[in-house]
C-alpha cells in the first residue's frame, strides 16, 4: 500500500502535539483526517500545514468525548474519506496544576479524566474496528510520563488521569497479543511546545510529528513502548531504524 492510498484519523490532531504529527504525515503525501469540537481550531491547523499538502487534510466537527459522539465522527469519516488505514490517538491535555487533591471536588477529578482517559477510550471503542484486523494498518498511541510520578505539588490529578491512559494502553497490549494491527505506545517524558515556545529539553512539535510518521510509515513493530526523554531520543529511538 502506497502513502497516497494510506488515510491517517490523527486523534487530537488540532493540538501541538497533534499539529506536528499532522504536518509530518501530509508533507509525507498521505491523507489526513482531523476531528475537532471546534471548527476555529480546525481552520488554525489548515494555515499551519503547507500549502503544498493542504488538499490532503480532510477536517470534521464532532466530539469523540463520548459514545454517541465518537460514532457520529466516525460515520462522517468514513462518508469523507470512505477508510481508515492508520489511526494516531493524541488526545488530552499536557497540563494541570489545580492544587493538593483534599481541595479538589469530584466534578474536578471527572473531568480531568474525561478528558485524558474517558476520551481515549471511547475514541478506541469506536475507531480502532476499522483497523484491527488488517496487518497493514497501525493504531500509535501518544502518552505521557506524568503518570508514573507527581511533577510537581498540587499535579496529583494529572498524574492520576496520565497513569489511567499508561494503563489502559498496557491492558490493550496485553488483552490484544495477537491483534494484527500494530498496536504501539509513544511515551513522552518531557515537555512539547511549537518553535516559539521551546524550553530547555523539551521536544518541537515538528520534530516529534516526523518521530511519529517515521514509526507508522514503517509498520515494522508492534506491542511496543517507545520513551523519549529527550530531544535526542528522538533520532536515537525512532529515526534510526531502531524500532
Amino acid at each position: 500500500m502506497s502513502k497516497s492510498e494510506r488515510v491517517v484519523l490523527v486523534l487530537g490532531g488540532a493540538g501541538t502535539v497533534g499539529s506536528g504529527i499532522v504536518k509530518a504525515f501530509l508533507d509525507r503525501g498521505f491523507k489526513v483526517v482531523v476531528i475537532s469540537r471546534d471548527s476555529s481550531r480546525l481552520e488554525k491547523l489548515k494555515d499551519f500545514v503547507s500549502p503544498s499538502s493542504r488538499e490532503n487534510l480532510v477536517t470534521v466537527v464532532g466530539n469523540v468525548g463520548s459514545e454517541e459522539g465518537a460514532e457520529e465522527a466516525k460515520q462522517a469519516v468514513l462518508k469523507a474519506v470512505g477508510k481508515v488505514t492508520d489511526i494516531v490517538s493524541s488526545l488530552g491535555f499536557s497540563w494541570w496544576q489545580g492544587g493538593p487533591p483534599h481541595t479538589q471536588t469530584v466534578k474536578e477529578l471527572h473531568w480531568v479524566l474525561e478528558t485524558l482517559i474517558l476520551s481515549t477510550f471511547v475514541s478506541w471503542k469506536a475507531f480502532f474496528p476499522l483497523v484491527r484486523e488488517d496487518p497493514n494498518c497501525t493504531y500509535t498511541f501518544i502518552t505521557g510520563g506524568a503518570g508514573e510520578k507527581l511533577l510537581m505539588p498540587g499535579t496529583g490529578f494529572l498524574t492520576v488521569g496520565a497513569a489511567s491512559a499508561l494503563a489502559f494502553c498496557q491492558v490493550l497490549r496485553e488483552e490484544y497479543p495477537d491483534v494484527p494491527c500494530k498496536l504501539n505506545q509513544v511515551k513522552i517524558n518531557t515537555g512539547v511546545a511549537t518553535p516559539d515556545r521551546l524550553a530547555p529539553g523539551y521536544l518541537n512539535h515538528l520534530d516529534l510529528g516526523e518521530a511519529v510518521a517515521t514509526l507508522v510509515e514503517k509498520k515494522n513493530t508492534s506491542h511496543t513502548v517507545f520513551n523519549v526523554n529527550c530531544p535526542a531520543d528522538l533520532k536515537t529511538i525512532l529515526l534510526e531504524n531502531n524500532m
